[in-house]
């Protein structure tokens, strides 16, 4: 199955959740917004440890998205590259059975923190309107950046881009 049809497939899966219940009205975080506290929305899975004044790039994501998939190598490689200069990559997964995350993480693990979101809860304040979809979020957590989907070289080339402006930025 090529991209298109997965980011279609992924669309029309996001938008049923939505309309059984799962947004919040006026709640989707958008470019200018703030990072809301992540503690309290019962994430499972570790949290990395304070994300104040580092660069963040908060990825939604499942494992049944072929471009999910595909993106994560390309996420490992920048938390690799970029870690030591305050990159803190989360990868929130959406999955309905922690089975399913957990048999994609072990045929991909990466270097960098991915959680489950069983709830909903953060899925219901971002509001990503395709899997996989990335917020890179400023030293002082406003998101500055919206990706999406993943176009592979493309994407990978906007994310290094965004990823040293945001770095070079005093907090």
């Amino acid at each position: 199955m090529n991209t298109s049809r997965f980011n279609f497939i992924c669309t029309l899966t996001l938008a049923s959740w939505f309309a059984c219940g799962f947004s919040t009205a006026n709640a989707a975080l958008k470019v200018g917004a703030t990072l809301p506290d992540l503690g309290g929305l019962k994430l499972e899975g570790t949290l990395p440890g304070s994300l104040k004044g580092k660069v963040v790039i908060l990825d939604f994501w499942a494992s049944w998205c072929g471009p999910c998939a595909e993106s994560f190598p390309i996420m490992d490689e920048l938390q690799k590259k970029y870690k030591d200069q305050g990159l803190v990559i989360l990868a929130v997964s959406v999955d309905e059975k922690a089975g399913k995350m957990e048999t994609f993480m072990k045929k991909n693990p990466v270097a960098f923190t991915v959680v489950r979101d069983a709830d909903h809860k953060l899925v219901a304040i971002a509001e990503p309107q395709t899997m996989p979809t990335s917020f890179v979020i400023d030293r002082e957590g406003k998101v500055r950046f919206l990706h999406n989907g993943f176009h592979g070289a493309a994407t990978r080339k906007e994310y290094i881009e965004q990823i040293e402006s945001l770095l070079k930025a005093t907090p």
